[in-house]
């Protein structure tokens, strides 16, 4: 069997006419990818902390009548450090965000974010209040969303199903935490937690409209 480099775009070797019925051509990629992938999939194991209600649900999932041990996902490890899926379970507060950013950061890659229910989608029936963040994917990168108020534990497992079929599509070639130049391998910026929650990529933005209110309170005085 011939051997392609593992760049996908790489152009395929020549292979004269009398060898084409006896040789195959593959990239390294196709043939580690079904492997790789299989025992990424089958091997999640969720970072195990709860936010709210939906954590109730979360912990439902892990017991014997649902059974998240059937797709290997039911190891919940007390450290970002043995994790590999943060599931957001429940609302999120601007007090409780600088932590889970924190914990996202300890985790090795590849890690993966599920937003599980409402509140964490979206903020929830709590989206006005002035505590509450409307969306963890304001400050992470959301893999998967499951709707719902809480969503049930069957909702969760389809979540994760979902999570292994968007591992299923990734290839070794292109994952982003093999990439030399991958945008995302930088920290994501701790927010900062002071008379309301800032997000640091956010600064420039925030100096911005603070001087064209500054500018036009002084336009109207």
């Amino acid at each position: 069997m011939t051997t392609s480099p593992i760049d996908p775009g790489a152009a395929p070797p020549n292979v004269p006419d009398e060898l084409k019925d006896n040789v195959t051509i593959t990239t390294l990629a196709k043939l580690l990818d079904p492997v790789y992938n299989w025992s990424r999939r089958n091997s999640m194991w969720p970072l195990g902390f709860g936010l709210a209600c939906c954590a109730i649900e979360m912990i439902c999932a892990a017991s014997s009548r649902f059974d998240f041990a059937r797709f290997g996902m039911e190891v919940f490890r007390a450290t970002p450090r043995q994790a590999d899926v943060m599931i957001i379970s429940g609302t999120v507060t601007k007090k409780m965000v600088p932590t889970i950013v924190r914990l996202y950061n300890q985790m090795a890659e590849p890690h993966y974010v599920i937003s599980m229910g409402a509140c964490a989608s979206g903020g929830g029936p709590f989206k006005e209040g002035y505590s509450v963040v409307d969306g963890i994917d304001k400050f992470l990168p959301v893999d998967v969303y499951i709707p719902g108020c809480p969503p049930t534990p069957q909702a969760l497992l389809n979540g994760m199903i979902a999570m292994q079929e968007k591992i299923d599509q990734q290839s070794i070639a292109n994952v982003a935490w093999y990439r030399k130049d991958d945008p995302t391998a930088e920290v994501v910026p701790t927010p900062v937690l002071g008379p309301d929650l800032v997000d640091i990529r956010q600064v420039d933005i925030i100096k911005a409209e603070a001087a064209k209110a500054k500018a036009e309170t002084a336009v109207s005085d």
